[in-house]
């Protein structure tokens, strides 16, 4: 019988293998063009790069010679990818680059790589890399988030109030945008998998994601919040109340934030773009 990884297994084993993934990506900026997916409506859902696929594998390989049984949920249909099992209880979570529109061949701001390991429907593991930053952040649950910078070691990661940026949806609606301006934030615009993780950034405040066109924030776009609750962030809805800790409810904003006073203004700026 195929072995299960326990979370800190999954995350020893994947690290090396984002790190990896990440040099991919990096490597390729500006040198890769966009070949659309087949069948997607929306141009973020179907950009797609040699570098998505390239860097995909680098993250499937290892993941299949130490964990073949587990089943996947892979942005991209690559080689590897066919090869794990359907319906396993253990489900890895995989998006090789997120942001690949605006982030990766747009570089409006920061794009990421990313994975988690998914039981009984919510993460017990993950980790977030950001490839321009040289930053990659992982988390198990219930131990706390770690950061390792470069080639360094693990250190623990801790959302910090310092900085005026705010990680924002590439999308975010004007006024809102302005509210935060008023309140003396800097937007910049970030992947879902940096606005997840952008309180444990250096000299970044805080992120705020809103989702325009679809009916929810994706499996994808919820990996990092364990990183983000495991770090000390707080991780609210839109109206206020803790995000939900599962891979599916239905939720369109996303407020992550290292303290109570953070987390008020962005909910303030928020009311600008009610509906």
């Amino acid at each position: 019988m195929a072995q299960s990884p326990t979370p800190t297994d999954f995350v020893a084993t994947l690290r090396p293998a984002l790190r990896q993934a990440s040099a991919i990506a990096r490597a390729l900026e500006g040198r890769v063009e966009n070949e659309p997916k087949s069948g997607e409506l929306r141009a973020a859902k179907a950009a797609l790069t040699f570098a998505d696929t390239a860097a995909q594998e680098a993250i499937l390989v290892p993941l299949f010679e130490r964990f073949p049984g587990v089943s996947i949920e892979a942005e991209e249909d690559t080689a590897t990818a066919a090869r794990f099992p359907e319906g396993a209880p253990t489900l890895v979570v995989v998006d090789p680059i997120d942001g690949t529109l605006h982030c990766y061949l747009g570089a409006r701001g920061p794009y990421a790589v990313m994975a988690g390991l998914a039981r009984d429907d919510r993460y017990e593991a993950a980790l977030v890399a950001l490839p321009r930053e040289q930053l990659i952040f992982d988390a198990t649950r219930g131990a706390g988030a770690q950061c390792s910078v470069g080639d360094g070691a693990a250190a623990p990661g801790r959302a910090e109030n310092d900085g005026d940026a705010v990680f924002v949806s590439p999308e975010l609606p004007e006024p809102i945008r302005a509210r935060l301006v008023e309140r003396g934030y800097r937007p910049v615009p970030a992947s879902g998998g940096a606005i997840a993780v952008a309180p444990l950034v250096p000299s970044v405040r805080a992120g705020l994601r809103v989702v325009v066109g679809r009916k929810s924030i994706s499996t994808q776009g919820r990996m990092g919040l364990l990183i983000a609750r495991e770090g000390g962030a707080r991780v609210l809805r839109g109206n206020g109340e803790p995000f939900p800790d599962d891979l599916h409810s239905p939720a369109k904003r996303i407020v992550v934030a290292p303290d109570e006073r953070t987390a008020d203004d962005l909910l303030w700026a928020l009311q600008a773009g009610a509906s």
